[in-house]
């Protein structure tokens, strides 16, 4: 930290920016040499990180970081600002980058994958993206740096190389870039014909004087142009990507794409629109209504799904909208709920898609009519399963009850009683297709199976993945009991606001 600390504020963030990629450069260079590359690889990801958490304490400090790069066109510039909700999901992916490393190397060594060195690199150059997006100092930055990030994580998705590779990485990229430049692009360029700039500023830069149907149609545009935030109808990018490897589908779901999607949602919500002007928007019921119906819906279709990473898909579907809807209820409660749960969710996610890779390399297992009897064998696997699922319904003493509770209390507060309706629905769904699975795992058996349990049936997965899935499954209790460094830095983000001492609450005096 002192290390950072020794150099110009602003140029931790170029560092965070330069340091993944740079990463991916050395990862190419030692390609030949696997556990080289790999240590490379850790050690980029740690002092990604080690920045980051200076790059927090400033913020904490008060300390403003900016930094401009270039000027592409009169008054529009590439253009980098540390402000907290871009920070607490820097954190979230930077803290998950060493993590997801880990689980990689011992995924890729245990299921004997090919083109390794190309993994690494694109994973590299996705974080990287992705700290570009989180430090965005306007809608023209981000805007690339999205783009950028649906680019660079094509060659994870296709990964495979076999035609279903194909197929997906093709929906993926269809849905991703069309939506984008369909509707997107026309949102940022309707933004600057409005108002003459893109910068993100505290409160909005819209007001009173621009037409509230205009702004009604540019918030539609945006929620559909960010694609990765999966809303319906445009979400079969995400189930499509299913193909890719297990630690991929984790970079997906948890540390970089659907959290770059929900992220950018919000942050438009509170930068660019502000919580005042959004309440008076005709369009803004209309979307929290589509948001609504895809927390139900994906969730009654992950019912319906045999294939764990399928029926994992769509649940993060599901769980993504929650952070949608807490951003347009226009709630400051609401608003704090929705940006605990980008960080809540991805731990308990991430859980989840590590013990489904878990159970693929040890066991050949992607179907879950074939887990019963399971625990006996894979009993880590599974208990952490748990642990993550139960953080994913939102039940204590699990972190996602906490980001659950204050998106519940920002619908009563905005009044929206069908989202209460919808979030205790959406709960009670993911008991349905969650705890069966390690139900089935720890209480039933396959014929001919032996009794009673020794330890001589236990067949885990490579130690790597175990020491990963077992972090973030320690994660997920971590933030249950002490999530108020993460609440601290979301009561920082303007108009933001939990109103609630968590550890008063927990002390039982609040």
């Amino acid at each position: 930290m002192n290390l950072w600390q020794s150099l110009e504020p602003s140029q931790l963030i170029s560092l965070s920016i330069l340091i993944p990629f740079i990463g991916a450069l050395l990862v190419v260079a030692t390609g030949k040499k696997p556990n080289l590359r790999e240590a490379v690889t850790l050690i980029t990801a740690t002092i990604l990180f080690s920045i980051v958490l200076a790059i927090t304490d400033y913020t904490f400090q008060g300390v403003e970081l900016r930094l401009d790069v270039a000027e592409l066109f009169p008054g529009l510039s590439i253009s980098f600002a540390v402000e907290p909700l871009g920070v607490l999901f820097a954190l979230v992916a930077s803290f998950l980058w060493i993590i997801t490393s880990i689980y990689a190397i011992g995924y890729m060594r245990g299921h004997n994958e090919e083109n390794q060195t190309r993994f690494f690199c694109c994973f590299a150059l996705a974080i990287s993206s992705v700290m570009a997006i989180c430090f965005s100092g306007n809608l023209l930055t981000l805007f690339i740096f999205y783009e950028v990030l649906t680019l660079s994580t094509y060659p994870l998705v296709t990964h495979a190389g076999n035609d279903a590779a194909k197929q997906g990485g093709r929906v993926y990229l269809g849905i991703l870039l069309s939506t984008s430049i369909a509707f997107f692009l026309f949102a940022v360029l309707g933004t600057y014909s409005l108002t003459g700039t893109l910068d993100f500023k505290a409160g909005g830069i819209f007001d009173d004087s621009h037409n509230k149907i205009i702004l009604s149609v540019l918030l539609v545009l945006f929620c559909y142009g960010i694609g990765k935030a999966a809303i319906m109808p445009f979400h079969r990018w995400l189930p499509a990507a299913m193909v890719a490897p297990t630690p991929v589908s984790a970079l997906l779901h948890a540390v970089a794409v659907v959290k770059a999607g929900v992220f950018c949602i919000l942050k438009v919500v509170i930068y660019i629109f502000g919580l005042d002007t959004l309440k008076e928007l005709a369009t803004t019921d209309m979307m929290l209504y589509i948001g609504a119906a895809t927390i139900l819906l994906s969730s009654c279709i992950a019912m319906t799904k045999d294939n764990l990473k399928a029926r994992l898909a769509y649940s993060t579907i599901s769980q993504l909208s929650y952070i949608v809807v807490g951003a347009l209820l226009a709630s400051s409660i609401a608003s704090a709920g929705a940006a605990l749960h980008i960080a809540t969710h991805a731990v308990g996610k991430i859980t989840l898609f590590f013990c489904a890779g878990a159970i693929m390399v040890a066991s050949h297992k992607k179907n879950i009519s074939d887990m019963g009897g399971l625990g006996r064998q894979m009993p880590i696997t599974m208990a952490a399963f748990t642990i993550g699922a139960i953080s994913i319904i939102g039940l204590p003493p699990m972190a996602g009850t906490w980001s659950k509770w204050y998106l519940v209390v920002g619908a009563l507060e905005a009044d929206k009683l069908f989202i209460v309706a919808t979030l205790m629905i959406s709960s009670l769904l993911n008991i349905a297709y969650l705890l069966p699975i390690p139900i089935k795992a720890f209480f039933h058996t396959q014929p001919g199976e032996s009794k009673p349990w020794t330890w001589a049936e236990t067949k885990e997965a490579p130690l790597l993945m175990l020491i990963a899935l077992s972090t973030t499954s320690v994660c997920c209790l971590a933030l249950f009991f002490y999530p108020q460094p993460l609440i601290d830095l979301i009561n920082l983000i303007p108009g933001v606001s939990t109103n609630v001492d968590m550890t008063s609450n927990l002390k039982g005096e609040g």
